[in-house]
């Protein structure tokens, strides 16, 4: 999961000239899912930028509003990025609980919709966090399969990716693509699991991965 270290944009944000407003998007720095669009006016963007924590100005309370004041959820500021056009923000944020005042992690995510609106490779993300809280909180799911294996150490998670990635070889040298992807979804489930164990992030895989694209003695994402 990403850390929380604010990286500053080039560049000055400006305000609409009849409301003092520009929008400010919300975006989970860990899954990339939109969380939630506020606005911001030079008071609030200064707050946001001085204590890490995204403050919007509320236009129904005509007041700055810091998000999670009441409800603790806050959002801690990873990085921002201002437009082209330098009228409008994307804030990346790591969110301390649901986002939506309706207890939703996103305010885009609707009752009839069976998938949330964000990409399939941050459900990962999402599934690191709850591993995370299954080792940090064992109480709050003291039978969750999570749970035990934490409990058997790091020796027997160990193990237990040792047989999963030997399961993935044997369906995909026997061509068995029916089975495959559950094989795989249970082996980065236990490698998460380790990860986790070891006190390693996957934001840490990402950067050394990101590291050897950047080398010019490693290969080229372009020649894998």
């Amino acid at each position: 999961m990403s850390s929380a270290s604010i990286s500053m944009p080039p560049g000055t944000l400006r305000f609409d000239e009849s409301t003092g407003l520009a929008p400010a998007i919300i975006q989970d720095a860990d899954t990339g899912q939109v969380l939630m669009l506020g606005y911001v006016n030079a008071e609030a963007w200064a707050k946001t930028l001085q204590e890490g924590r995204v403050t919007f100005f509320s236009r129904s309370k005509n007041r700055l509003w810091t998000k999670g004041e009441s409800s603790g959820n806050f959002l801690t500021v990873v990085s921002t990025h201002i437009d082209c056009d330098a009228d409008t923000v994307l804030i990346r944020a790591l969110p301390a609980g649901p986002t939506c005042h309706r207890g939703t992690v996103s305010c885009f995510v609707q009752a009839n919709e069976a998938v949330a609106p964000s990409a399939p490779i941050g459900f990962l993300a999402s599934l690191e966090r709850l591993i995370a809280e299954r080792h940090r909180f064992p109480e709050r799911a003291p039978t969750s399969y999570t749970v035990s294996l934490f409990n058997k150490g790091i020796a027997k998670i160990a193990q237990k990716v040792g047989e999963e990635a030997v399961e993935t070889v044997i369906d995909a040298v026997a061509g068995s693509h029916g089975t495959l992807p559950g094989e795989v979804a249970d082996l980065l489930y236990h490698l998460l699991v380790l990860l986790e164990a070891s006190g390693v992030t996957m934001s840490q895989v990402m950067d050394v991965l990101q590291e050897r694209h950047r080398l010019p003695n490693t290969r080229h994402l372009s020649e894998l």
